[in-house]
């Protein structure tokens, strides 16, 4: 079955949106750099945790639509779902993107369709677009391109991709109109046509937002914190008020999305974007305030009985229920208690995740029965059953025990 689609990056969006398309009745043909993504993948299986996705790729791939490989093959329509993490001095990185460009271009043949999902830099679909017309300088004006960020939550991705609204911007009108023809196949969320640069800043403005509210209760948390005031029940009763809706605060901010999509704003425009900036350098704290707290505890804990507490420390992924450990702020918390703790007896829980390449995990339930403090990093649905042990130090960081 020859591939119409072929999607670059088969990751937390770029899989879930092949197995979609594929169960739309579209041949795709995924392609990821990770042999083992691959063999995972053609065997029916996923490398990620996602409900409803594992269904989904097996149906996809028993009905012969949806295969994967480390290269890509000659489509209609190119979708680039890569990642776009920075470097340096928080500068965006946006060589996963031309590189899967790159191994397009050959493909490429008029009428072609090239869309960029990746969270990007505003021109980046521009700039993809001279490097495209630059090797293949016949193809100028006769290939569709255009950006469309996915927005999807993870948890709840499958049903998300189709039923949430998309923001769509080609280079030119007829890319976008393009652009619409081939969403229309599978999203029922309303499609919204723009420009390309638009559509970028759309993605990058709408995670900025977040990540300012997200700041605003942080810091909330750190007023309460020194006042003395519960600051779950301070925002339960504020938000009482018809036109106030304030967040919850949590260790920090991760994801690859909102910890990350801001500093692609003030990278280009850093004196028109301080009050963002401040945003990112609030959530950015609250980690280490989160590990001196810990540290303050285990102090306290040593000078009243004279030996080392044991420390139980829940959660590593960066939102509740999900094995996405990507930017999380509680992996950053782990390594600092980790750093300070000594000879201390830790016991590190993660319950959406085998196993980890540096920490030796334990279960949920035995953490918390051998630990003197426990440490509420991530409000997954198992720790809201616990009993804890009225000696016991709880430190509720994310609003497990409100």
């Amino acid at each position: 079955m020859q591939a119409k689609v072929v999607t670059v990056g088969l990751g937390y969006i770029g899989l879930p949106t092949s197995a979609l398309i594929a169960n739309s009745g579209i041949p795709v043909h995924g392609v990821d750099v990770s042999q083992h993504v691959v063999d995972t993948i053609n065997a029916g299986k996923i490398h990620i945790v996602e409900p409803e996705l594992d269904k989904a790729v097996a149906q996809g791939v028993e009905a012969g639509y949806l295969k994967a490989d480390t290269k890509p093959v000659v489509a209609d329509t190119y979708l680039v779902v890569v990642p776009t993490p920075f470097k340096g001095d928080h500068q965006p990185d946006i060589s996963y993107v031309q590189a899967a460009t790159e191994n397009i271009i050959p493909l490429l043949k008029e009428g072609d369709l090239y869309i960029i999902e990746s969270t990007s830099p505003v021109g980046t679909t521009e700039k993809m677009m001279e490097l495209i017309y630059s090797k293949r300088p016949e193809l100028e004006g006769k290939v569709y391109l255009a950006y469309c960020p996915e927005r999807v939550l993870p948890g709840n991705v499958m049903h998300e991709l189709v039923h949430n609204d998309r923001v769509i911007g080609g280079v030119d009108e007829q890319s976008t109109e393009k652009a619409m023809e081939f969403y229309r196949q599978f999203v029922v969320g309303e499609l919204h046509a723009t420009n390309a640069r638009t559509a970028e800043m759309c993605k990058l403005t709408e995670n900025a937002s977040r990540d300012s509210q997200i700041a605003f209760a942080n810091e909330l948390s750190l007023i309460c914190d020194k006042a003395g005031i519960n600051v779950w029940e301070l925002i339960r009763l504020a938000n009482k008020h018809p036109r106030v809706n304030i967040l919850q605060p949590g260790c920090g901010v991760g994801g690859h999305c909102i910890a990350v999509d801001p500093y692609f704003i003030t990278a280009d425009f850093p004196m028109e974007s301080r009050m963002i900036a401040q945003a990112r350098a609030t959530n950015n704290y609250k980690p280490f305030w989160c590990a001196e707290k810990v540290k303050s505890a285990r102090l306290e804990f040593e000078l009243k009985h004279g030996r080392q507490p044991s420390i139980a420390i829940m959660g590593l992924a960066f939102k509740p229920n999900i094995d996405d450990l990507r930017e999380s702020p509680a992996i950053h918390i782990t390594e600092r208690i980790l750093q300070d703790a000594g000879d201390a007896d830790l016991y590190i829980v993660e319950p959406n995740v085998e196993e980890h390449k540096v920490f030796k995990l334990t279960n949920y339930r035995d953490a918390v029965g051998k630990a003197d403090i426990v440490v509420l990093l991530v409000a997954h649905n198992e720790f809201k059953s616990l009993d804890y042990d009225e000696e016991q130090i709880v430190l509720d960081f994310c609003g497990v025990r409100k």
